[in-house]
């Protein structure tokens, strides 16, 4: 059996070697590393796969959440309401443009915002809403969009985990005002390097994106917003386009998966394996449980000791981050996220994993809680 890891891009880019070698390649040989023809047309690809209107590409899913709130025209002290139990990223962009984050709880079972407590959050000075599609699958973009166009407020999707996700039929990234992603190697759709991109059916909206992505230029030398230099390069852009065609084949490969592990820990009391949202595909960028006997650590060394990855993500909740502990959260209005923190373990999770080795991580874990 072949080392297990917890995301195998060397066996992923074997079996499409020849066509991404040719491709980055066939960039090398043209020298049009920056907005050239590979860019343009997996853009355009991209917004075909995702029935969306525009795509602008970016330099990193950081960036596409940043350039996002940019394109808003809020102000200082803007509040943005999101998710605590989430990567850091979808904060860090809030705080870096002197907005106000706040943080609220998220559902228990889909680890996704708690709608309720989004509308407990709200104030005068609420501006956006950032629902993170955290794991692989949709936040409840039904009452998020109701919330929304309730109090007149901004929808920017964080999508970096839940591309090729689909919520009633639209794509993830394509339901709010903008959706984000990000194509970090490790993502369901990864370059091999860093890249990201910003969605929207706004055509003013889209306009001022991409903008804000080169500088601020429409025309060169004449900047017309303050910008950034945000672009995804041409070898990046090639690399996606080879892996798109593949991406719904990739995120079936991690279904499936998923499926072989969900039914080998059906009768063990203390794991509770991740729910799908009825109203959502789930695309299991993460395959996460949850261990409810305090036994989670325990188990992640015995894995350890068998040579099987397990990660935590994430065993700090974004309002206890040194960076972004603001101190005025009351933790008796994070019960799920408390108990999360406590509780998540996440397995190996890629478009390799062959039965011998779902059959090894799966004995191992039963093994664990003695079944």
């Amino acid at each position: 059996m072949k080392k297990i890891q917890m995301v195998d891009l060397q066996s992923q880019y074997q079996k499409i070697k020849e066509d991404v070698d040719t491709a980055i390649l066939n960039v090398l040989g043209s020298a049009a590393f920056i907005n050239g023809p590979e860019v343009k047309q997996f853009e355009t690809e991209l917004q075909d796969y995702l029935d969306v209107k525009h795509v602008i590409p970016c330099a990193n899913g950081t960036d596409a959440l940043q350039i996002a709130l940019m394109s808003l025209g809020l102000e200082p002290g803007d509040e943005v309401i999101t998710a605590d139990f989430t990567f850091a990223a979808t904060v860090e962009v809030v705080d870096l443009l002197k907005l106000t984050s706040v943080l609220v709880d998220v559902d228990y079972t889909t680890f996704t915002i708690d709608i309720e407590k989004l509308k407990a959050a709200i104030t005068p000075k609420t501006r956006a809403i950032i629902p993170v599609h955290l794991f692989g699958q949709c936040a409840n973009m039904d009452e998020v969009m109701a919330v929304a166009k309730e109090y007149n407020l901004f929808v920017i999707e964080d999508t970096a985990q839940a591309i090729g996700a689909d919520y009633k039929g639209k794509k993830a990234g394509t339901i709010g005002h903008i959706g984000c992603t990000s194509f970090f190697p490790s993502k369901n759709l990864g370059c091999y390097g860093d890249g990201g991109a910003i969605f929207t059916n706004d055509d003013e909206l889209a306009h001022k994106l991409r903008g804000i992505v080169n500088h601020g230029m429409y025309k060169r030398y004449y900047h017309d917003e303050v910008g950034v230099n945000s672009r995804l390069d041409s070898v990046q852009a090639a690399v996606l386009r080879k892996k798109l065609p593949l991406l719904d084949s990739y995120n079936e490969a991690r279904n499936k998966a998923a499926a072989y592990y969900s039914e080998a820990f059906k009768d063990i009391e203390e794991l509770l394996t991740p729910e799908v949202n009825e109203n959502s595909t789930h695309v299991f960028h993460q395959y996460t449980l949850r261990v409810t006997n305090g036994k989670r650590n325990e188990l992640q060394a015995f894995l350890t000791e068998k040579e099987i990855p397990a990660m935590i993500y994430y065993p700090v909740p974004l309002r206890k981050q040194k960076a972004y502990n603001n101190g005025h959260y009351n933790d008796a209005d994070f019960p799920n996220t408390n108990k999360l923190v406590e509780e998540v373990i996440s397995l190996p999770m890629h478009t390799e994993l062959d039965e011998e080795q779902l059959m090894f991580i799966t004995s191992a874990v039963k093994e664990f809680f003695g079944k």
